[in-house]
């Protein structure tokens, strides 16, 4: 009896606990520090609806950008992406086109542009950063060439009206958020495709001497990333209710940072989708928290890189106690 308490003693370490716990922790202390300064606004009832509708398009890049560093690479075009498709969108319901459709076409052209990413990593054989660092550049420019710099607006104001829905108080792009993270959740956990993606990220060469086709997983992880930017490229037009060149600026690295502040191992192989879900939720409650505090934008840069050195760093630092 002894001996097995003992053996529970020893199971509750930083690294255990961290791994489970460390997300939903560092939520907790955000809410109860928004709590104590602003009591006002945090119990107010629009607060909760506001930080998920906030939330939701970080969550959805968050989620492709999981599957890019699961396999021990990187997706910086994924703001660029959002700002592409939901400007190619926009300027097909302005041109007509039912909005169903713009969406659809909308999300197959996240989902190109994903594989565009993706063909280039295994035909160069470079590292994704290089690559989807000089397709962050490349997809920016073609947003702004097809819109003349110019933002775009006046398409059917029934598109806006149904992204803004609330469905029993919760904002639709929530519930939107939640379906893709159901979906990919299952993907990683219950297929032969998830299970492949992380062998693949623990170790390239073993996954390939295994069997596992590498550039083809490859493919279909920056598909994935893609279709998450085209979908959150869809929320993001719905709620700002216009399309413009420099939209998603920047939100590649609150992509990063919900990833790794959600528990992926920037060095490949670990990581939850839910995890990833509590990382963007933690980036919605900094941001809501610094405009309630009204703190500068600029500041806010300067968390979320801190956020993100500071996490991959906790992750070495847990990874070398292992």
């Amino acid at each position: 009896m002894s001996q097995s308490k003992s053996l529970k003693k020893e199971k509750l370490t930083f690294n255990t606990i961290w791994q489970k716990y460390g997300t939903f922790g560092i939520l907790i202390i955000l809410l109860a520090v928004l709590a104590i300064l602003k009591p006002t606004y945090f119990f107010s009832s629009s607060t909760a609806p506001q930080i998920l509708a906030q939330s939701s398009v970080n969550i959805l890049i968050a989620m492709g950008e999981f599957f890019a560093i699961l396999i021990a690479g990187i997706d910086l075009s994924v703001g660029s992406v959002v700002a592409l498709t939901g400007m190619c969108m926009a300027k097909l319901m302005v041109a007509g086109v039912n909005p169903v459709v713009a969406v659809l076409l909308g999300i197959l052209l996240g989902a190109f542009l994903g594989f565009l990413n993706g063909l280039l990593v295994n035909v160069t054989g470079l590292h994704p950063f290089i690559i989807t660092l000089g397709t962050q550049a490349i997809y920016r420019g073609v947003t702004l060439i097809i819109s003349n710099s110019s933002a775009v607006y006046g398409f059917p104001a029934s598109f806006t009206r149904v992204i803004s829905k609330s469905v029993f108080g919760i904002p639709l792009v929530a519930i939107i958020a939640v379906i893709v993270a159901l979906i990919l959740a299952f993907l990683t956990k219950k297929t032969k495709l998830g299970r492949n993606i992380y062998a693949l990220g623990g170790n390239k060469e073993s996954a390939w001497y295994s069997g596992i086709n590498v550039n083809l997983h490859t493919l279909i992880v920056f598909i994935i990333s893609g279709i998450c930017a085209g979908i959150a490229g869809v929320v993001l037009l719905g709620r700002v209710g216009s399309a413009e060149p420099a939209a998603a600026t920047g939100f590649e690295t609150y992509a990063i940072a919900a990833s790794i502040i959600g528990g992926t191992s920037f060095f490949g192989g670990k990581g939850k989708i839910f995890g990833v879900v509590m990382g963007g939720l933690i980036i919605g409650v900094i941001n809501f928290g610094m405009n309630i505090l009204s703190l500068s934008s600029t500041l806010q840069q300067v968390v979320m890189g801190a956020l993100i050195i500071g996490s991959v760093a906790l992750d070495r630092f847990v990874a070398n106690k292992k």
